[in-house]
């Protein structure tokens, strides 16, 4: 994905693994549904071989396996045919995978020792079926069928009329392993019935046989996480989104990135390169970020040098456990880290340290808040701040997510930092505020929740603690005492 000049999709390739093609490449949507294909399979093929005649190299992203009713086999005929070297990467095929998800093993000792996979969905147009279900009926204990949701109450009369008996347990899993992953259960004889009534709709896996009921003896792991069936926004930077990102979803959660900022070099390194060459004359080195670090860091080495280059009579600050955390992995440690993860609470520590006739230098962003380094000043200390790195502006991704909040679907949105929250607003135009209207607000602290507020919007919770895990759990928390307050009622 990262090398790929071209990228082909699916409908039911996940769209967060978009996040990994890298920035230029082509991006080309080849998904399916019933009634409606973007391309059908023959342009399909003629796209590859033709990405393929470019010298590009191309990914084709598929939900699944590409060899198990995933007509991979076709556009690698069509490959080997034009004479066009590829490789074939295994997937886990949704036939295991969203069994897996729903609590459903598929074979189990003692109830299945046998599975058949089974397409449910045949072209129309050929007259008559490929697929006997009467011999199918009981040819293998457990069977699981394939985009068959729309011929279910057939499929199920011609199981029981084979002698598959209609009380088996059966279930239909709608998007499988995803957040918005939905099951119906019954029996062969109910099942149609219930997935009508449900108004459950494709694309969806029905699995048939005896293994369905494990899923009642708490096998349905996925579901009990405290975050399943929501879809998280993370506004970081991409390059910083991962930690919360993979946090949200250890919970169950779906997320989403809409990277407001991206990180970058600053115009000119002419003041933080002299505060480097001044490294001697520095009694504290404050680090207000994670990002401060790193690009003080990088600008080092760009000098051949390292932390070792800090002076052995320099004190060392950081804001928070992540901060300090990533300094000390750089080989320094940190003298002075506050309670409280925030610039007041920072300045109040430092305060208690004599800080006149002091030197202190801050590498940050270039545009920041200025109430550290004045109360610094005020307190006697000299204090160079040069700009180590920028947060500019970045719309990525804009319309799929305005689309998303208008319908509905987004469960809640982060803020990890006041720059998030200003340029989520000013990348929807001032209507950030509507748009948020069904989607709960999540912040990492209260000088965050207090920019979203200057803009209208409603914050729905704050972290306790002004931290990544801490914002996580202030996620969790908000949407247990929600689901707590409706079993309740």
């Amino acid at each position: 994905m990262r090398r790929a000049g071209a990228v082909v999709y699916d409908r039911l390739a996940p769209e967060a693994l978009l996040a990994h093609a890298k920035p230029g490449a082509e991006l080309h949507y080849v998904g399916k549904q019933p009634g409606q294909h973007s391309m059908s399979q023959e342009q399909i093929n003629t796209l590859l071989v033709r990405l393929g005649r470019e010298g590009k190299t191309v990914v084709r992203l598929k939900g699944g396996d590409p060899y198990v009713f995933g007509r991979g086999g076709e556009e690698a005929l069509d490959l080997a045919e034009a004479g066009i070297p590829f490789e074939v990467v295994p997937g886990v095929t949704s036939g295991i995978a969203a069994p897996a998800y729903a609590g459903i093993p598929v074979t189990h000792r003692g109830i299945s020792t046998s599975v058949a996979f089974i397409t449910g969905h045949e072209d129309p147009t050929k007259g008559e079926s490929d697929v006997d279900w009467g011999r199918l009926a009981n040819a293998a204990e457990t069977l699981v069928l394939y985009m068959g949701l729309g011929r279910l109450a057939e499929i199920s009369t011609e199981l029981i009329a084979g002698g598959r008996d209609p009380e088996t347990p059966v279930a239909c899993i709608r998007w499988g392993t995803r957040a918005d992953q939905r099951i119906v259960t019954g029996t062969l004889e109910s099942i149609a019935g219930r997935v009508t009534e449900a108004g459950l709709k494709p694309p969806a896996i029905t699995v048939v046989g005896d293994v369905v009921a494990l899923r009642e003896d708490g096998l349905d792991w996925f579901e009990r996480r405290p975050l399943f069936g929501r879809r998280v926004v993370v506004t970081r930077a991409r390059a910083q989104a991962g930690e919360l990102g993979r946090e949200l979803e250890s919970l169950g959660a779906e997320v989403l990135e809409f990277p407001t900022i991206e990180i970058k070099t600053p115009g000119d390194f002419e003041s933080l390169d002299g505060a480097i060459r001044d490294l001697d004359s520095f009694d504290w080195l404050v680090f207000t970020s994670v990002n401060g670090v790193e690009a003080f860091v990088e600008r080092l080495g760009h000098h051949g040098l390292d932390l070792r280059a800090v002076p052995r009579g320099a004190r060392v600050a950081a804001i928070g456990p992540a901060t300090a955390e990533r300094v000390e992995a750089a080989g320094l440690r940190v003298d002075m880290m506050p309670e409280e993860y925030r610039a007041e609470a920072l300045i109040e520590v430092l305060q208690g340290d004599s800080l006149a006739g002091k030197r202190v230098l801050i590498p940050r962003a270039k545009v920041a808040r200025e109430i550290l380094p004045e109360k610094l000043r005020e307190a006697g200390a000299e204090v160079v701040v040069p700009p180590a790195y920028e947060s500019v502006p970045s719309n990525e991704g804009r319309e799929r997510l305005r689309e998303l909040l208008e319908n509905g679907e987004v469960d809640c949105v982060t803020f990890t930092a006041s720059s998030t929250v200003e340029n989520f607003v000013r990348a929807f135009d001032g209507g950030a505020d509507k748009l948020l209207s069904e989607a709960k607000v999540a912040c990492i602290g209260p000088i965050t929740a207090n920019t979203a507020r200057g803009y209208g919007l409603r914050v729905d919770v704050e972290a306790a603690e002004y931290t990544i895990p801490g914002l996580v759990d202030a996620v969790a928390n908000l949407f247990n005492a929600g689901d707590a307050a409706k079993k309740g009622g």
